[in-house]
């Protein structure tokens, strides 16, 4: 897959996902707008993504950048589901020739379910929704930390 002609910062799509060793949740975002959308999770074996339908979200959005969600402990130190992210990231660039950066998660889960039951109730918590929801979260983090 070859990667389009590069975009200005600022006007860039961005792909995001919220690691997990089951579900990786997946969002996008537009750099103009600074905003994001979810898009729903796909699964995974210990962490290994069931590549086919990343590449689909890949094909379908054509992201000129990826962000994926870092889970550090609340002091900011790694654990062992930080490195397995960092590998999940480093795949994708290796596997599709993108720019992978990472994003502090940490607390974006607790968020997305309050803002999803805020919207909708406890129906609103279904496991695909908060994935996708901290997908959301990780790009909009990393867009406010682009233009601080």
């Amino acid at each position: 897959m070859t990667n389009k002609t590069a975009k200005k910062a600022g006007q860039r799509t961005i792909l995001g996902f919220d690691f997990g060793k089951k579900y990786i949740g997946v969002a996008v975002g537009q750099e103009i707008t600074g905003s994001a959308s979810p898009l729903g999770s796909i699964k995974a074996i210990d962490g290994i993504p069931h590549w086919d339908t990343l590449t689909n979200f890949i094909s379908e959005w054509q992201p000129d950048l990826i962000v994926v969600g870092l889970p550090l402990n609340m002091d900011g130190t790694e654990q062992q589901l930080t490195k397995d992210a960092k590998k999940f990231g480093n795949r994708i660039a290796g596997r599709f020739g993108l720019k992978v950066e990472f994003q502090d998660e940490r607390l974006t889960t607790a968020d997305a379910k309050e803002q999803l039951f805020s919207r909708g109730g406890y129906k609103n918590l279904k496991k695909d929704n908060i994935d996708a929801e901290s997908a959301r979260l990780i790009i909009e983090s990393y867009f406010e930390q682009q233009y601080q």
